[in-house]
């Protein structure tokens, strides 16, 4: 069966010091591409991760999120280069202000430490990302709450498929329907063709051969025959069902089996020359488009 590029997974693991939260969402994409986003994620086990990435969700734009949660004895890290940068700002901003330099002048340092006081209620300046959540230690707990997250993806994009495969399976055999419908009108095509030459022919009052009329006639229908095109696109109608269900990856062989059933039904309604066909043909136009929207998101 195939699998969605679109999914979600989230897995948890439980550490000493708190909770860490992995959550993994994937959209379609020509190749993988991964983006790891948090740092907590030591820089030693980036490159495992994304080879992790890669192997079990193969192919789309992946999005891998790490938060942390400390648990209740765990206490905030103090960013000082932050409390820096704060305290120099703020200072600045006080010493430019001439009047208030005058009216506080030689109390500096109390501003200074009230200053400090209100730096500390910014909820940035305590950070608990800065604590080394993820260690050697605790990695086997994080690696399988990794593991749990892109089975949890591979699960979402399963079931994601199912209604995938429904879909583009049914619309290609309603092409196949509708290409029936177009081989019931081919006989009435070629009479319509036949009578409206020879109805042009009578208008002209000019005498023919009939000999040589019939055989311009074959010419002309021979131009105009479509049963090439009808059966390379019934041939590719079935490839393209023996290919969604014959590879676990199909997504990119689909792309170019739907290039060559939308080449087969254009040049049919460019030799139509039947209105009730060229119907049909826009019809089957209308359904390939939604097959070649869905099938992008295809593994």
């Amino acid at each position: 069966m195939i699998k969605s590029m679109t999914g979600y997974g989230k897995a948890e693991a439980v550490l000493e010091t708190g909770k860490l939260t992995i959550e993994i969402k994937t959209l379609n994409g020509k190749n993988s591409d991964a983006n790891i986003k948090t740092q907590l994620l030591p820089k030693d086990k980036e490159l495992f991760v994304r080879q992790l990435i890669a192997e079990s969700l193969v192919r789309g734009t992946i999005d891998f999120f790490m938060t942390w949660e400390p648990g209740a004895g765990s206490a905030k890290q103090v960013n000082p280069d932050l409390v820096k940068e704060y305290f120099s700002q703020m200072k600045e901003i006080r010493n430019n202000l001439t009047s208030y330099r005058a009216a506080n002048f030689g109390d500096q340092a109390r501003m200074d430490n009230e200053m400090i006081t209100s730096i500390m209620r910014f909820p940035d300046v305590l950070d608990n990302s800065r604590q080394d959540v993820v260690t050697e230690e605790n990695w086997p707990v994080v690696e399988k709450a990794i593991r749990e997250a892109l089975q949890a993806v591979n699960e979402y994009r399963a079931r994601e498929g199912e209604a995938l495969y429904k879909d583009v399976t049914s619309r290609v055999k309603g092409i196949l329907a509708l290409e029936d419908e177009v081989e019931s009108l081919e006989p009435e095509r070629i009479q319509s063709v036949r009578e409206r030459l020879l109805k042009n022919l009578s208008e002209l009052e000019q005498k023919v051969d009939p000999s040589r009329f019939e055989q311009e006639m074959i010419f002309y229908l021979e131009k105009l025959d479509i049963n090439e095109e009808k059966v390379r696109l019934r041939q590719h109608c079935e490839y393209f069902l023996d290919t969604i269900d014959g590879e676990p990856y199909p997504g990119k062989k689909l792309g170019f089996i739907i290039q060559e059933m939308g080449r087969e039904i254009n040049t049919t309604g460019s030799k139509a020359n039947h209105a009730g066909i060229q119907r049909l043909v826009v019809r089957m136009k209308d359904e390939l488009e939604k097959i070649r929207e869905q099938s992008m998101n295809i593994l």
